[in-house]
């Protein structure tokens, strides 16, 4: 039975892992996109993080993960003969069903190393494999995502260090340091999960030199080519020893200073010190904080989680997905109430939970922004793009069309605003625009995609007559909510929610509009 239901609930995970659904830009922008774009002849946008004086991503972390992976599927797309580049969307289902694959072995691997009783062993690998969080944001290709594997095979290392002979403890010390590294690379927050379990390590450490020499050659190491391949990647020239000296690419430091400044928070939005504790630790686990305060298994798992979750909010920019390596470290360190009507009525209760949240951000959440960028690559007379009320798209997606396609992301905009800047871009309205599929002849093409939840438009979508803009709906996409565009405030909750569940759906629209002297109307 117990096989039987994990092995379903590994289907579960592969099948949320291909599905479209769009949990933040960063699963795009902080890693494939940057790689993708240094791989293939893609062009890529490069945000902020990467293109600032001082920039705050490492490329380090990214090359193993993203990389290496996508130089595969280019040596096997070429090994067969086959003629130019892959095209995006496949290398962006491999990275999907990569992390799948990566989840699946190393996170699960890594509970059943740090939990030796078989029966408490089961009950934390199930959860974990029934928790939405494992079906979706760790089958999607964030930073945070690399952190949990990161910080839980830290702890697995730590275990084996302590529980080892001497011998044994030098190779485990010495993939500790790598690990470790990689991991500050990969996110500066990865430290505060091991505050108190590298604790443990010191007295080790003080009675074993010759594993804290391993660690400690191990980590200085890795961290040389880190900074070695960091300022290669930030540096417009051939980089020689003497940059690496003088003016290495410190991206860790970059990142701690830009993130212990108010005024940059300030930027990403401000949040009281409580959020990740009474916010975002509940929206990731639900019931399970009821188990987590009830009857909690004291572990090393559970105090590396209390050291990230009180570390980290001391910050004042909380997200949910910076909690992400909580998530099956406080899972594998609670216990199941043992009242039957209790533990009945908690199992139901997670089991809603999960799929409640699973499909929400699985499957709704921005599901529709891939699979748009697709259509728009196959538009050969798309030339302007407006991206309203949606996330910022990712444009190496487009597969080459955004030489000629440019991609505008206006998601606060005012309608009015949007209005006039339609109006500057939209072609003439054309006999061919009226007619089938006659439009794609055509050299240039105006393209709005926007939610169907944004009511305000609809008093233009119906515009037929010889003024102002005409709206021409080519696609539509079903599976896609806009959570971004709740207004409780103005329009009360029950048509918020009316309008955002009722009416949800992404679609492109072709603009044009009237021009005098334009014959055929």
């Amino acid at each position: 039975m117990w096989r039987r239901t994990y092995l379903f609930l590994v289907l579960v995970r592969l099948w949320f892992a291909l599905s479209p659904s769009y949990l933040h830009p960063d699963e795009n922008f902080q890693g494939p996109e940057v790689i993708a774009g240094e791989i293939f002849s893609y062009p890529v946008r490069r945000t902020w993080e990467f293109t600032s004086d001082n920039p705050i991503r490492s490329v380090f972390p990214l090359w193993p993960v993203y990389g290496l992976p996508m130089l595969l599927l280019r040596w096997l797309w070429i090994g067969n003969g086959n003629d130019g580049e892959i095209t995006p969307i496949a290398v962006f289902w491999t990275l999907r069903v990569l992390m799948f694959i990566v989840g699946f072995v190393l996170e699960d691997w890594a509970i059943h190393e740090l939990i030796p009783s078989q029966r408490h062993r089961r009950l934390a690998v199930l959860l974990v494999a029934s928790s939405y969080v494992t079906w979706t944001y760790q089958t999607h290709t964030f930073s945070n995502s690399i952190e949990t594997l990161a910080v839980a095979w830290s702890l697995v290392l730590i275990e084996r260090i302590l529980d080892s002979p001497q011998r044994g403890s030098v190779l485990a010390s010495t993939v500790l340091g790598v690990v470790a590294v990689f991991g500050a690379f990969n996110r500066i927050t990865f430290p505060a999960f091991l505050l108190i379990p590298g604790l443990r390590l010191l007295p080790y450490y003080w009675k074993n030199p010759l594993s804290f020499t391993a660690i400690l050659m191990a980590g200085l190491g890795t961290t040389a080519v880190a900074i070695s391949l960091d300022t290669a990647f930030y540096t417009p020239h051939s980089i020689s020893w003497s940059d690496l000296l003088r003016r290495p690419v410190l991206t860790p430091l970059n990142n701690l200073l830009y993130n212990i400044s108010p005024t940059n928070l300030a930027k990403h939005g401000l949040h009281p010190w409580y959020q990740h504790l009474l916010v975002n630790l509940p929206q990731l686990i639900g019931p399970g904080m009821l188990l987590l305060f009830m009857r909690p298994k004291r572990s090393l798992r559970l105090y590396s989680a209390i050291s990230g979750i009180v570390v980290l909010s001391f910050s004042q920019h909380q997200e949910a997905r910076f909690l992400l390596p909580t998530v099956p470290l406080i899972l594998s360190s609670v216990r199941l109430p043992r009242n039957e009507k209790l533990l009945r009525g908690w199992a139901v209760s997670w089991v809603i939970f999960n799929l409640i949240f699973g499909i929400l951000m699985g499957v709704y959440h921005q599901g529709g922004i891939v699979p748009a960028q697709v259509f728009m690559s196959k538009q050969p007379d798309a030339t302007q793009a407006i991206w309203w009320k949606t996330y910022m798209p990712p444009i190496w997606l487009l597969n080459g069309k955004n030489e000629v396609l440019h991609t505008r992301d206006v998601m606060g905009m005012k309608g009015g605003n949007l209005l006039e800047e339609l109006e500057k871009i939209a072609t003439c309205d054309t006999p061919a625009d009226r007619r089938s599929m006659e439009y794609l002849k055509e050299k240039n093409g105006t393209y709005l995609v926007a939610p169907l939840s944004a009511t305000w438009l609809d008093p233009y979508l119906s515009n037929k007559g010889l003024e102002g803009l005409r709206f021409r709906e080519v696609w539509r996409y079903q599976q896609h909510l806009n959570l971004d565009d709740l207004d409780f405030a103005e329009d009360g909750v029950w048509d918020t929610l009316s309008r955002v569940i009722g009416r949800r759906g992404l679609a492109i629209w072709r603009v044009t509009k009237s021009c005098p002297g334009v014959k055929g109307r």
